[in-house]
């Protein structure tokens, strides 16, 4: 069936002009009608039977009865809300206030005392079942269909139907399909002006994202608009409960739970301190919210109480909520958590009456309206949320009410002089699912809006620049010279994730800290290796602990400081063994107010061999080095889990992009490299927390902790061609490799290299395969013979080739990765200057997704 078009509001008029009284499903459209009045007229002339009954207009009687039930019985607050919204619900179906003891599982003696209690109140169900429309009286009633049982007990056995419908179909207007909500809201916010304003209305799932976007949007552009935000959404009082609860989350409550209310109450606290615990931190702006927390959680506060102290932090008064505190009876309450969630339930479950200015652009629900008086009507989303599914109640036929849905569904599409049907076609990669009435009103279903009749719109992108005039100061962005191994790692995974980290802070891990303790002591401790004998390890674990405080649960106390024991005898069984010489070590003339431990012991450090910092311009690196531990071999501490050599290779690739790409290895070894040209180059990871149940055990191998990877200076296919890599293949390789290979000499292994190049493979298969591989083979069985072992032991000596080149560094691989970084800089500068916008993936098919730090901001060309 296609949409059936509406009777205009002027049309509907005409026909039931003559009427004394006309009766109609919903208030706009009998005020619509009411405007149209041009003739005198005593009492009402078109409105809802409800407010015909009342004389005055309706109230939430969910609320009022929820009310009465939780002052006059014994009911808690969800069994009243719930009792009361199925009596009244009942009552709307049945036309009876006691309909619902028709029904046997709602046949109980609390149901009973309830209905008593429900059907004495003043309420407009109550006015509704004790009017009825003089038979006297001319009647038409519009829209029939849409009436309930209670509100069809009000009509005389005569009067005059009314359809809302003409005859002939609606010609709809085509679905705008935008990429996002936020663009939506855009093209809201350029269409309408604070003088257009009283014309437009804009129906939405009062539910959904819309909601808040269209009025922060509104808001910003000094737009005026009503019927939209509600008691509970009022940021004074939202924040209030949202403190409320924080106080009832423990001392483990994080600085990031509360940063909605620090923000509203415009305290400024560094984004460095979200993940650390509220009542750990000593920062003067923290002070009176936890204070305040820690009063109410002891119960030192009534509601009265606290929200006189919660309008001195906003220096204002929240009448509106005291008073409805005092509704409640929870005025002079003291404040527990029960309390506080039955207030939550309360303002999440009824709208508290709040004054309006009917001014500006109308926002109606979908789900409640039908008639929008307004010439320019935007609908947003249209999407599946726009369904109302009937409820599953024993006096409600789902068939019925169905169609009541429908037809309100397509009255609704109609409202106004021109309609914009403004939807998008994905929402986060998923496909947007239409209203499912779609399917019942259109001749060929369709399942998303871009199969249906669409146009697509892109939001200009550049019309924040339009309001800038012709000598605006130009500002050359500023040329990056050197990339950070992390900073070039997340540009590899991801470039846009990499622009993102440049624009927002990201808060203080416990990892972080964690690993930058471990840092510290190890700094301290190349310098200071006498602190162990003045000083016990207990006492250094109390400072890591201290400092630790602010990120761990006390009960996890124990755990940490195990951990951290383990961590530090690794540590130092490691510079134990493998100190720097003490020869290259100085000595600052204070202490370092950067390293915990040199602040805390008052010892300076400061030296050339620790925590040295690098920035190569030539190269275009830059980083911080843990341990020179010699110009040969550079030192890094991890408190992740311990990768193998191959592994940091791989990481590191540059034809084969990893999907964990890491560069820590490959860069800090190119810049020393810069520093001692022509020298085999080594660089440690100890991995400080590798082996921690060995430790508690003890019985570690401290060893167990390294990872090595080397450089030599030479290029891989030199280096596999030397002769001490052929004798390490006999001694060393594999059973038949030494077999094969003990039989022949040096230049019949160096000859296989002359006559086919190695490839530069990571690959076994590859390198056996190749014409080196055939010709190692030929060349092998030429000297020993055709044996079958001969064979193996060839390919088990290119294994080992592979090997070498999987596990180090060579020249020609540094070299690659200094034309590498050169090539990444000039391409973010291009992309800093703005010749094009950074992609979500470049150098990789798709970024792994586990390492991205800015998931919600990395959207799809296509969302």
């Amino acid at each position: 069936m296609p949409i059936q078009r509406a009777k205009p509001v002027d049309a509907l008029y005409e026909e039931i002009s003559d009427y004394e009284l006309v009766l109609v499903p919903d208030a706009p459209l009998a005020s619509a009608l009411n405007r149209h009045l041009d003739r005198p007229h005593l009492g009402d002339f078109a409105t809802t039977p409800r407010r015909a009954a009342a004389g005055r207009r309706e109230q939430v009687e969910e609320r009022t009865v929820f009310l009465e039930l939780l002052h006059e019985t014994d009911l808690t607050w969800k069994q009243a809300a719930y009792l009361g919204e199925e009596i009244i619900h009942a009552w709307e179906y049945t036309g009876r206030p006691d309909g619902i003891l028709d029904y046997d599982r709602f046949d109980t003696p609390a149901v009973r005392n309830a209905v008593e209690h429900v059907a004495g109140l003043e309420t407009t169900s109550r006015r509704l079942t004790d009017y009825t429309v003089d038979e006297s009286t001319e009647l038409a009633v519009v829209g029939y269909p849409q009436f309930t049982a209670l509100e069809r007990s009000i009509l005389p056995d005569s009067f005059d139907r009314i359809d809302r419908f003409a005859d002939g179909t609606f010609d709809h207007p085509p679905f705008r399909v935008f990429d996002s909500a936020t663009d939506i809201v855009a093209a809201l916010r350029d269409t309408i002006t604070a003088e257009t304003a009283d014309q437009v209305a804009v129906v939405l799932d009062a539910s959904s994202e819309f909601s808040t976007l269209v009025e922060s949007a509104f808001d910003s552009a000094d737009i005026p608009f009503y019927g939209g935000p509600g008691f509970l959404d009022n940021p004074d009082h939202r924040a209030f409960l949202r403190l409320l609860r924080a106080a009832y989350r423990g001392r483990d409550v994080r600085v990031s739970v509360i940063r909605p209310i620090l923000d509203h109450l415009g305290l400024d606290v560094d984004p460095d301190h979200d993940q650390k615990r509220l009542h750990t931190l000593d920062d003067p702006a923290l002070t009176p919210i936890r204070d305040w927390c820690t009063a109410v959680a002891h119960g030192e506060h009534t509601f009265n109480s606290a929200l006189t102290e919660y309008e001195a932090l906003l220096d204002t008064e929240f009448e509106a909520f005291r008073a409805e505190l005092e509704t409640l009876d929870l005025a002079e309450q003291t404040i527990t958590e029960d309390r506080v969630n039955d207030l939550e339930f309360y303002l999440q479950s009824y709208e508290v009456p709040i004054t309006r200015e009917n001014e500006g652009v109308l926002l109606a629900d979908a789900n409640a309206a039908t008639h929008v008086d307004r010439p320019l009507v935007f609908y947003l989303g249209l999407d599946d949320d726009w369904t109302r599914t009937p409820l599953r109640r024993p006096w409600v036929d789902a068939d019925i009410e169905f169609d009541r849905h429908l037809r309100k569904f397509q009255l609704l599409l109609q409202n106004g002089a021109q309609q914009e049907y403004l939807v998008r076609d994905t929402v986060g990669g998923d496909l947007v699912t239409p209203c499912f009435y779609f399917a019942e009103l259109f001749e060929e279903s369709f399942s998303r809006f871009d199969d249906a009749d669409s146009e697509r719109y892109t939001v200009a992108r550049d019309t924040a620049t339009e309001s800038f005039t012709d000598d605006a100061v130009s500002v050359e962005p500023d040329t990056l010279s050197a990339l950070s191994q992390s900073s070039l790692s997340t540009y590899v995974n991801s470039p846009r994730d990499y622009f993102f980290d440049q624009l927002v802070d990201s808060p203080d891990r416990d990892y972080f800290r964690r690993g930058n303790l471990f840092h510290d002591f190890a700094e301290f401790y190349v310098h200071h290796p006498d602190i162990l004998s003045s000083s016990s390890t207990e006492e250094i674990l109390d400072v890591m602990l201290e400092e630790m405080s602010p990120f761990i649960r006390d009960v996890d106390e124990d755990v940490y400081r195990t951990r951290f024991r383990g961590g530090l005898e690794n540590l130092i069984a490691f510079l134990d063994e493998h100190a720097p010489d003490a020869g290259t070590l100085s000595l600052d003339a204070t202490p370092s107010g950067n390293n915990t431990f040199s602040a805390y012991f008052d010892r300076p450090i400061g030296s050339d061999v620790t925590e040295r910092w690098f920035k190569n311009e030539d190269i275009g690196i830059k980083g911080l080095i843990d341990l020179v531990q010699s110009s040969t071999r550079l030192v890094d501490y991890k408190s992740g889990s311990k990768k193998s050599a191959s592994k940091i290779v791989t990481n590191s690739s540059l034809s084969e992009i990893s999907d964990t790409p890491n560069f820590q290895a490959l860069l800090y070894l190119t810049h020393q490299r810069s520093v001692t040209p022509d020298e085999q180059l080594e660089f440690v990871f100890v991995h400080f927390l590798e082996n921690i149940d060995d430790v508690v055990r003890g019985t570690a191998d401290p060893d167990e902790t390294l990872t090595k990877v080397t450089y030599y200076p030479t290029t891989y296919e030199e280096f596999v061609q030397r002769e001490a890599m052929f004798e390490q293949l006999r001694e060393d390789g594999s059973n038949k490799c030494q077999k094969t290979l003990s039989q022949v000499e040096y230049a019949d292994y160096r000859a296989v290299f002359e006559a086919e190049p190695i490839p530069k493979t990571r690959d076994n298969d590859e390198l056996i395969e190749s014409d080196f591989g055939d010709t190692f083979i030929e060349r092998m069985q030429a000297v020993v013979g055709e044996y079958k072992y001969v064979k193996t032991g060839c390919k088990q000596a290119m294994r080992d080739l592979v090997g070498v080149r999987k596990e180090n560094y060579f020249a020609d691989d540094l070299d690659a990765f200094e034309a590498f970084i050169d090539d990444r800089l000039t391409e973010l500068n291009e992309r800093r200057a703005g010749a094009e916008r950074f992609p979500i993936a470049d150098l990789v098919d798709e970024p792994n997704y586990r390492r991205v730090n800015h998931r919600d901001l990395l959207l799809e060309d296509t969302q």
